[in-house]
């Protein structure tokens, strides 16, 4: 009885010590420290391609997503951005189920060290494309925010420029956009509830609205006009959004 139990508690003590040993390893190979950001490059996605779901973004073939990105969906999901080794880089966006027909998207672009950047992806599935954009950021020493548009809407048929009308300020803040076109920000004022329109140029005819947006102060954020133009209701519809920046 004796032995049983010391053979026993031997048993126990081998285990817990490999189990130490197994905790320890792990730490040590998935939670490496990084501390030196200065050869690093920064980059966020934003997808407004057209009944996708499932998008995955590679840097130089290695995927920095988790989850697929969907259509409106945007990548890393909150207002900061992917750090990636600067220099010349090659970027790919794609649908990794076998049987997709998207159109993969792959570029190579040289990325400044320190400097923040936007992908916007737009159109169809069949018809895939992107801007890479360098975002200016400027941190307001007052008490605004800023604020830039992004015209990505589809048609299958040349549509008119449009401008962006805000509520509170009874003006337009962005004025003749074509589609595929990314504006520099501009100082807005924060903490202040507004309602955006999306009008054709030179019109007060609405073609979408933004309820409700009211930006922080000293926060930078981007509006995005996408969806498919000639549809105003269900899933693609063209449509008004917003996302935190910076």
């Amino acid at each position: 009885m004796k032995a049983t139990h010391f053979f026993k508690l031997l048993s126990i003590t081998v285990l817990i010590a490999a189990g130490f040993i197994a905790c320890k390893k792990e730490v040590e190979i998935y939670l490496p420290e990084q501390t030196d950001l200065s050869s690093k490059s920064y980059v966020k996605v934003y997808n407004s391609v057209i009944n996708t779901s499932r998008n995955y973004v590679y840097v130089d073939n290695v995927p920095i997503t988790g989850a697929g990105l969907s259509f409106g969906g945007l990548f890393p999901s909150v207002s900061y951005y992917s750090a990636i080794d600067a220099g010349n880089r090659e970027m790919l966006i794609k649908d990794t189920l076998v049987t997709s027909t998207q159109k993969a998207i792959s570029f190579t672009s040289t990325f400044d060290a320190g400097a923040n950047y936007t992908v916007f992806t737009y159109d169809t599935v069949n018809n895939t494309k992107y801007l890479l954009v360098k975002d200016l950021i400027e941190q307001p020493t007052d008490t605004t925010s800023r604020l830039r548009f992004a015209n990505l809407v589809f048609s299958t048929t040349p549509v008119p420029n449009v401008d962006i009308y805000s509520l509170k300020s009874k003006a337009n803040i962005f004025t003749n956009v074509s589609t595929a076109q990314v504006t520099g920000f501009i100082p807005f004022a924060s903490n202040i509830s507004d309602t955006l329109y999306v009008r054709t140029t030179g019109t007060t005819t609405n073609l979408a609205q933004l309820n409700g947006i009211s930006p922080a102060e000293r926060r930078s954020y981007t509006i995005v006009f996408r969806g498919r133009y000639a549809t105003t209701t269900g899933t693609i519809a063209r449509t008004l959004s917003s996302f935190t920046t910076y």
